[in-house]
């Protein structure tokens, strides 16, 4: 069995999670996480990180329109650092956290459950998991080419 790969959309309310499956080829919607709380955020994706047997952590980074950083990404770098320091802490062996440009994520896992005729209260209880899903795919899409697998 392969270690997971795991995606986190992090909003200022909630973080959208994602894992992949054991062959790292499907993103999952897994939670949402509350995101006021950084220090328990981070406490409650260590847990996942942990439980999943994560080895990879992709977190959106959301660059402005312009590819410009703004206060958006300055509140991922912050949860990060503290996840980190979360991680050393329960001693949850190193994993390797990338960054991925998460710009237009939302919208498209928006624009994915209104197709699905998902209702309005449904969308925004799943929006940060679908979010986190295709932040997922999208790196799962760009490992299975650097690997030369097809599509």
């Amino acid at each position: 069995m392969k270690a997971r790969i795991m995606a986190l959309d992090v909003g200022t309310r909630r973080i959208g999670v994602a894992v992949s499956d054991d062959a790292q080829r499907m993103a999952l919607p897994l939670e949402t996480v509350d995101a006021r709380s950084p220090r328990r955020a981070a406490e409650r994706i260590a847990e996942l990180i942990a439980d999943y047997d994560v080895v990879v952590l992709v977190v959106g980074w959301p660059l402005e329109m312009s590819g410009r950083e703004g206060r958006a990404v300055d509140r991922v770098r912050d949860l990060v650092e503290v996840l980190e320091d979360v991680l050393d802490e329960q001693q949850i062996e190193q994993i390797e956290i990338r960054r991925w440009d998460e710009r237009l994520t939302t919208s498209a896992a928006d624009r994915l459950l209104i197709d699905a005729d998902v209702s309005r209260r449904r969308r925004k209880e799943a929006i940060d998991q679908v979010a986190a899903s295709k932040i997922l795919e999208g790196y799962l899409a760009s490992v299975d080419k650097g690997r030369g697998r097809d599509q």
